[in-house]
């Protein structure tokens, strides 16, 4: 009697065997672009490679992390060779690496801002900051924007203002948020500059209706990242920051996206804005995609500090060899100016794109930090997700790769690397145009 023949196996991919382990193997939770989604195998200064070859042009850069390139050989030759010297000790012994880039912080931050505590994330970056705020003022509350995106621990959700990330019982005790300053979709339904700035005025009106009268901090983002690159009027920090110091707190900037040269001219940007902030929290883009979170302040409010502190990876050797190395690159290759001039010209193109293509209805941010928000119409301003998907699908077959954001998922955001050439622009564009040329609603 023959034996049955087996059923001829399912051919699978690379791709397809990583995506089907993610499954099983990784939470649900642990989100991923395109339908399909993207295995990564290797990368090059401003090109990814998937596993089955395909190249493509990265103007999300790991979610503004890879700041000046990826495997940029001016950063990991030195990272290789501080892991063969010294990998790994903690916070408990110093070490030559920790304080040179503590020093080199101190050197480019603004005003006063010597004391930094190192971490391995931004959301510990923002724990940190909220953290010794309250310590140094006596004072237990926090305001906060709407839009905002503080990380993934609990406090951090607290603080965040979206509610995708706001499951799971978040106890948001001591946090109160204001409205934010999103002009595209005033929350009091006003028109700048005829508005005045109302958004600004409503944190006094929030600390005196819905805090104790006297805070420990006013945190913000300077360009709101997962909000969807939202981009304060100029003049909006400057009167918040007036009110943040009338009720006793301290101002807290978040430059975990907006820090290190993104937003062109500055390193930081709260200083697009002219204020000098208290604390100053940064991650991602600081290190070149190695994992560091950092709280910098004055020595007072460092000297406020009550009991002790350790982090068991934060200020490791070769995190920050890497840091140090890409600060002194964005210093040798002058990519504050690039960020600024290359990023009008994406600015300039993308003005374009709108022009040609109603789905986009609001263009905005600063630098290298530049998005686009889709729209069903203009007039009404619905929110267009369902699009916003096609164009970043479309835009991935094209080779090129974009991230995404905002409260209703219909923001393009966009943010290549510092070292980018207008070229590189111009293609990114093309490639953007022909990805909308394509959408079908």
């Amino acid at each position: 009697m023959s034996t049955p023949a087996k059923p001829a196996a399912t051919p699978t991919t690379r791709s397809g065997e990583v995506i089907q382990k993610h499954k099983q193997f990784l939470w649900p939770s642990v989100a991923n672009y395109y339908q399909k989604p993207l295995v990564a195998d290797r990368a090059q200064m401003q090109y990814v490679w998937d596993v089955e070859g395909r190249k493509y042009l990265d103007f999300f850069g790991g979610i503004l992390t890879v700041s000046v390139g990826h495997c940029n050989p001016k950063i990991t030759s030195k990272v290789k060779a501080q892991v063969d010297r010294l990998q790994h000790l903690s916070t408990l012994y110093p070490n030559e690496q920790i304080v040179a880039l503590a020093e080199k912080i101190a050197q480019i931050t603004p005003g006063t801002l010597q004391k930094s505590f190192f971490t391995s994330s931004g959301t510990e970056a923002d724990e940190a900051a909220i953290l010794i705020a309250r310590m140094a003022t006596g004072s237990y509350d926090v305001v906060a924007l709407r839009n905002a995106y503080s990380g993934g621990s609990q406090l951090a959700r607290s603080v965040t203002a979206q509610a995708p990330y706001r499951k799971a019982g978040v106890i948001g005790v001591g946090i109160a948020h204001a409205v934010s300053p999103y002009c595209y979709r005033c929350p009091l339904h006003l028109t700048y500059p005829d508005c005045e700035v109302a958004c600004a005025n409503d944190v006094e009106n929030l600390i005196q209706t819905g805090t104790s009268g006297s805070i420990a901090a006013f945190i913000a983002e300077p360009i709101q990242g997962a909000g969807g690159f939202i981009t304060p009027p100029k003049e909006y920090f400057k009167i918040v920051f007036k009110i943040v110091k009338k009720y006793g707190g301290l101002f807290i900037s978040d430059e975990v996206q907006t820090g290190w040269g993104r937003t062109g001219k500055k390193w930081f940007g709260i200083e697009q804005w002219e204020v000098t902030p208290d604390i100053l929290t940064g991650a991602k883009g600081l290190a070149n995609g190695a994992p560091i979170g950092l709280t910098v302040t004055t020595p007072e409010i460092a000297d406020s500090y009550q009991g002790l502190g350790i982090s068991t990876f934060g200020g490791n050797p070769v995190t920050c060899v890497a840091a140090r190395a890409t600060i002194e690159l964005i210093e040798e290759e002058k990519l504050l100016e690039n960020a600024h001039t290359v990023g009008a010209r994406l600015r300039e193109k993308l003005e374009e794109l709108k022009s040609k293509y109603p789905l986009i209805g609001d263009v905005r941010g600063m630098g290298l930090m530049q998005a686009l928000e889709l729209v069903k119409d203009r007039g009404t301003k619905e929110p267009a997700p369902e699009a916003t998907l096609q164009v970043m699908e479309r835009a991935r077959d094209n080779g090129l790769l974009i991230g995404k954001g905002g409260l209703f998922g219909n923001v393009i955001r966009l943010a290549p690397m510092l070292n980018i050439s207008k070229s590189d622009v111009d293609e990114g564009v093309r490639l953007l145009d022909k990805a909308f040329s394509e959408v079908r609603v």
